[in-house]
């Protein structure tokens, strides 16, 4: 299993459980570890730090002896009934394990904006990425949404009519390159589109109060990148993985991809990008490998063309 984050502690728990040897490979860098705090998981009403979320997460999958490695899968190999994985586990120490099934669940990095004198912004917490996460905590705010063409406008649009009055479209220099009826819809969500470039920014408290703007200054409450996602699916596509334009990967019902045995869970599969769907991918996916463990693999004999995801073998029915 490679990541470990909400989605690859979920599976190392599931798989725990299922009484499976296994190793978690985690790069330590998982973006909900950028989460100040989100009430958008269940069972948290007061709200969970990403930080924390994870400690109780891997706290509990070790509690059933999940064993998790510090480490960066570096390369990732198919043969014949098996995976190799090369790992870097420091400088010069860079052993090959094998495994009979592998899980994704690498995750994805934001585009940090590129703001004056500000660098780390989104990892930093002055500017949010997930207004899905907390625009409700944002509601009847002054939001700026950062981003462009219709990917920004999508967001921003988003936001004005599920959250706020008072939404501005900062596209940080770039023009919007989008038509006059698209325009107009903006317009009629009362978005201001500002064009120009960020010249600077006043930074207090641990937020950012004011841009300036051609020798204005305009404040916000809160500040939302959509500049999209950098998503960590490159072994995957190195394997011949089928993805969109975005690297998003296509999976079956049993959330395994197009190379048989390959499983990804989390941003790295194309849809909704949300913690409690990360989760429910890792339990899907690690349940399924628990009923194809004692089966053949499909370069194996007697199992030539199957998928493991076809559901047409004899794996056992469970209520999971």
């Amino acid at each position: 299993m490679i990541g470990a984050g909400p989605a690859g502690l979920t599976a190392a728990l599931y798989l725990s459980r299922f009484k499976r040897k296994f190793l978690v490979v985690d790069a330590g860098d998982p973006r909900a570890s950028w989460i100040p705090t989100s009430h958008n998981i269940p069972f948290f009403a007061e709200g969970i730090s990403g930080p924390a979320l994870l400690k109780r997460q891997k706290e509990h999958a070790e509690r059933y002896g999940a064993r998790i490695l510090r480490g960066i899968v570096i390369d990732l190999q198919k043969s014949a009934g098996s995976f190799a994985a090369t790992l870097q586990l420091s400088r010069t120490h860079q052993p090959q394990i094998r495994a009979r099934r592998v899980l994704l669940a690498t995750g994805a990095e934001d585009n940090e904006p590129s703001l004056p004198g500000l660098r780390d912004a989104v990892q930093r917490g002055l500017v949010r990425y997930c207004p899905i996460c907390d625009g409700f905590e944002a509601r009847d705010q002054r939001i700026a949404v950062i981003g462009h063409g219709m990917r920004g406008l999508g967001e921003a649009i988003f936001v004005a009519r599920t959250y706020a009055d008072d939404v501005t479209l900062l596209t940080l220099g770039k023009q919007m390159e989008i038509s006059q009826e698209q325009r107009s819809r903006a317009a009629q969500h009362g978005i201001k589109v500002v064009e120009s470039p960020v010249d600077a920014m006043d930074v207090r408290n641990g937020r950012i109060e004011a841009v300036r703007i051609d020798g204005s200054m305009m404040q916000f409450d809160i500040l939302y990148s959509a500049l999209g996602l950098r998503l960590r699916s490159d072994l995957a596509v190195k394997l011949g993985a089928k993805h969109d334009d975005a690297g998003a990967l296509m999976v079956d019902e049993h959330n395994q991809t197009s190379v048989a045995g390959l499983y990804a869970a989390g941003a790295i599969v194309r849809g909704l990008d949300q913690i409690v769907v990360a989760m429910g991918h890792a339990a899907i996916a690690s349940t399924h490998i628990h009923n194809r463990c004692e089966l053949p693999t499909e370069e194996e004999a007697g199992e030539s063309g199957k998928q493991a995801g076809s559901g047409s073998g004899t794996a056992p029915k469970t209520d999971h």
